[in-house]
Formats: C-alpha cells, sequence, structure tokens
C-alpha cells in the first residue's frame, strides 16, 4: 500500500518457516487477512523474509511464477525484503549467529545475489526494490582491529560485485534495486559516525578500485555506483539504542550522498534506572523473565553526563544494576509500536512518531516496513491473535503518519 508517497508494509519474518513452503503458505494464512483488516482497496505491498533454503526453492521459474500468480490474485506486490537473518530466526538459539554468515564470506554473497534476482522477478516495472542485510559482521568476534578490517577488505569487495549485478541489472530492466545495510547495536556498524566511516574509508576507496578495474570505469562513477546501489536501512529501534537523533543522521549521510533505501519501524524497550537501591532490585526481578535465550538483546545505557555503556545482551545490564550510574536504559527488543508504555517498562515510540514527522518534510526514502517481533512484553489482556496484532501496528503507522 501507499501512504504520503511511501510503500509501507510489515515485515513477515513475524512468521516461522524456514522453507518456502512455510514461508508461502505464512503469506497465504496472513497477508489476506491484514489486508482486508486494513480496508485496503488497491495494491497491497509485502515486505518478504526469505531463509537461504527458502530462496533456493523461489527461485525456480516454476515457484516463481505460482507465487507471482498468487500477488496478481491478491493484488499484492513485493517491494522490499529482509535479507539480514540468513537461517533459522524462531524456535532456535539466534542470538550472535542472526549475523553468521557475514560479509566475509561467499555464502552471504550467492544468498543475497540469489534474492536479488528473486526480487528483480517480483518487482513491479517502475518500481524501487530493496533488500536489507547485516551490518558487515558482529564486532566482538574480533580481538583486534587487524582480523576486523580483513574482513571489511573481503566485505567491499563482495559489496563492489553486488554493485556491478545490480548496475548490470538496472541497464537490462530498467529496474533500480539496493543493497540496504542495517547498523544494529554491536554491530561492525552500529551508528551514523561508524556508517560515514565506512563509506570514506572502506567502500569507497576499495570497492571502488574493484569497480574500475572490473567495469574500466573512472572512479567518480564506480562512487557513483556504489552510492546508488550500496544504502541503509535505518531501523529506527536500532538508532534509537543508540540515541541518536533522526534529523541529525539523516543531515549527516545527505551531506556525504549516503542514500536511505528503507526505514524499519521499530521499537525498542526503555528503562528509567530509579535511584533507591531496593527498587534497581525490584527492576532487575522484573527485567530477569525478558533476558530469555532465543535472541540478542543488547543493551546501552545512558548517565546524567549522556555518557553511554553497551552490553552484549540483557543478562549482563542487569547484573550490574545494583552499582551503575546509569540512569536510562534501552534494550534490544523489537516490541509493539502501538504502546508507549507496557506496564513497568516504556518504548522508544516517540522515536517513531519523531521519524515520521521528519520524512513528511525531508522524505529521505520511499520504503517503510513495521517490524515487530517481540509481543510477550503485553499483557495478557491486551494481545490479540498474529493477524490482529499486525494490524494494529499497521493502523498505528498510517494515523500517526496520517496526522
Amino acid at each position: 500500500m501507499q501512504i504520503q508517497g511511501h510503500h509501507l508494509s510489515y515485515c513477515s519474518n513475524i512468521h516461522p518457516g524456514e522453507t518456502w513452503e512455510n514461508t508461502f503458505q505464512s503469506l497465504k494464512d496472513y497477508i489476506p487477512k491484514v489486508k482486508s483488516n486494513l480496508g485496503i482497496k488497491g495494491p497491497f505491498g509485502i515486505g518478504l523474509r526469505l531463509s537461504n533454503q527458502a530462496s533456493e526453492t523461489l527461485i525456480s521459474a516454476e515457484r516463481l511464477r505460482e507465487f507471482k500468480d498468487w500477488l496478481r490474485v491478491e493484488d499484492c506486490y513485493v517491494f522490499t525484503m529482509n535479507g539480514f537473518p540468513y537461517g533459522d530466526f524462531h524456535h532456535t538459539v539466534v542470538k550472535d549467529k542472526v549475523h553468521q554468515p557475514d560479509w566475509s564470506t561467499v555464502a552471504r554473497k550467492e544468498y543475497t545475489l540469489r534474492l536479488f534476482r528473486i526480487l528483480e522477478a517480483l518487482t513491479p516495472i517502475g518500481q524501487e526494490g530493496s533488500i536489507s542485510t547485516s551490518p558487515i559482521s558482529y564486532r566482538h568476534w574480533f580481538d583486534a582491529n587487524l582480523e576486523r578490517d580483513k574482513v571489511l577488505q573481503i566485505a567491499c569487495q563482495q559489496l563492489a560485485e553486488i554493485t556491478a549485478e545490480l548496475h548490470h541489472l538496472e541497464q537490462k530492466t530498467q529496474k533500480t534495486l539496493h543493497l540496504d545495510i542495517e547498523p544494529e547495536p554491536d554491530g561492525i556498524l552500529e551508528n551514523t559516525e561508524e556508517v560515514l566511516w565506512f563509506f570514506k574509508d572502506w567502500l569507497i576507496p576499495k570497492g571502488g578500485t574493484w569497480l574500475v578495474e572490473k567495469l574500466g570505469i573512472s572512479s567518480p562513477a564506480a562512487e557513483q555506483l556504489l552510492k546508488h546501489h550500496i544504502r541503509i536501512c535505518y531501523d529506527v529501534c536500532h538508532f534509537a539504542i543508540v540515541y541518536e537523533k533522526a534529523e541529525d543522521t539523516f543531515r549527516k549521510l545527505q551531506e556525504e550522498g549516503i542514500k536511505i533505501g528503507k526505514i524499519q519501524i521499530s521499537a525498542a524497550l526503555k528503562v528509567d534506572v530509579p535511584s533507591d537501591l531496593n527498587e534497581r532490585q525490584n527492576l532487575q526481578l522484573k527485567l530477569n523473565p525478558l533476558a530469555e535465550s532465543t535472541y540478542l538483546h543488547q543493551v546501552i545505557g545512558r548517565d546524567a553526563s549522556g555518557k553511554l555503556q553497551s552490553y552484549p545482551d540483557l543478562p549482563e545490564a542487569i547484573a550490574i544494576l545494583d552499582k551503575t550510574e546509569m540512569e536510562e536504559m534501552r534494550i534490544h527488543f523489537h516490541v509493539p509500536v502501538f504502546l508507549a508504555h507496557y506496564g513497568n517498562f516504556s518504548s522508544t515510540q516517540s522515536n517513531i512518531i519523531h521519524v515520521l514527522e521528519e520524512i513528511k518534510k525531508n522524505p529521505v526514502c520511499s520504503h517503510l516496513e513495521v517490524e515487530t517481533y517481540t509481543w510477550d512484553v503485553l499483557d495478557k489482556a491486551i494481545r490479540q491473535e498474529l493477524s490482529s496484532s499486525i494490524t494494529r501496528e499497521m493502523e498505528w503507522v498510517i494515523n500517526t503518519f496520517e496526522k
């Protein structure tokens, strides 16, 4: 669907299923319900998540034809894909494995290229297509900059190879496709300054050299191609966790000619840290049930001076609550966006509202994707079945954006 000149959908990574058969069945089960609940009469956009296994099946001509037929019957279209999680994203321990394989591996490149071939086949003529991807790798895997730099060197060449392929596809099909790197807490790229550093010191010089040699183009032309096809996925939750303001990030990226390809509309959990020791101990007890074993829940705290302190997962932050100087903690949960408060906790919903206001004034991209997959923070009395929950999220975004 389109709203205020933007394509809007929700990310289908909420639906379990690593095979294409399971993924397709989830789409059949939920997309028509959500579309009907929202009262959408025209085309409805889909934010598609495919595992590597599912992509290997869907790439076949027969399966693509079957899916395109279903899209036509349901009056739906795919405009964006989530290419960050490569493997199983549900019912297993994910944690830092979500970054595997990283951008130093051929497996990550081949998976991403396959997704783009699928997206090109699905994307309507005249419609941009976007795929979000990992922030290169996970920073805690590297004890020294030398190890990290080897990964960055390989990643830049592989991103240049992706760029060359997307350039070829655009010349052939007139379809603009772009890969959107998604900064995340504890990724090699987690904030605006690191994105600027990566483009300036790594992607443009390293990837640009590869394009100059392989395509026989000038350095300025190589830089232009890289910035056309390699963009940023601005996940509102992730940037809220690092305490950055959207207008500052948008301005800094635009000044360097770095584009935002997609905005993921998501909310982090926010906790005010009390000064009283007994209250802190009570807070520890309330946070303990949220320290689950499936996903990483990175925490960044801020003290009265504005100094930030990072913790790789929630248990580490809980352990120091009785003696920390933090006044606030922001925790990596993609909690429901329609509420600002969840009993003892609150969310970074205000950051979403601010981003939606900003893109009315400064439309940095045309792709919006709601990404909520943590429902357990809701009181059982207000939980709903999944299609109704997704509808509630979408309705809140639509109503907020149209104010």
